[in-house]
């Protein structure tokens, strides 16, 4: 059984950083690619970094420059660092692994765990 946990997340002034984690569990985390995506208040949930198996990254135009995936595969945990938070970043954020191909609109591939909250204040 898959289950995915991610944490880290909280309230925090804007231009502030937080690291969020994601521990996978039941999943083959060294062979998969892996996301974060997340659900902004009113929003469809959307991926916003990406990380292959062989470490390759990829991120959304509005948090390129600012965050930066990582992976630990003994672990097979997940971060997200998370620098010059934006107001507009405010969201729940998810984890999850990724279907091939490894682009910015691969799919999820399995049940969302619950989330972390961020939220930036102006």
């Amino acid at each position: 059984q898959v289950q995915l946990v991610e944490s880290g997340g909280g309230l925090v002034q804007a231009g502030g950083s937080l690291r969020l984690s994601c521990a996978a569990a039941g999943v083959i985390f060294s062979i998969n690619g892996m996301g974060w995506y997340r659900q902004g208040p009113g929003k469809q949930r959307e991926l916003v970094a990406i990380i292959t198996r062989g470490g390759s990254t990829n991120y959304a135009d509005s948090v390129k420059g600012r965050f930066t995936i990582s992976r630990d595969n003994a672990k097979n945990t997940l971060y997200l660092q998370m620098n010059s938070l934006k107001p507009e970043d405010t969201a729940v954020y998810y984890c999850n692994a990724v279907a091939p191909p490894y682009t910015m609109t691969a799919a999820a591939l399995y049940t969302w765990g619950q989330g972390t909250q961020v939220t930036v204040s102006s």
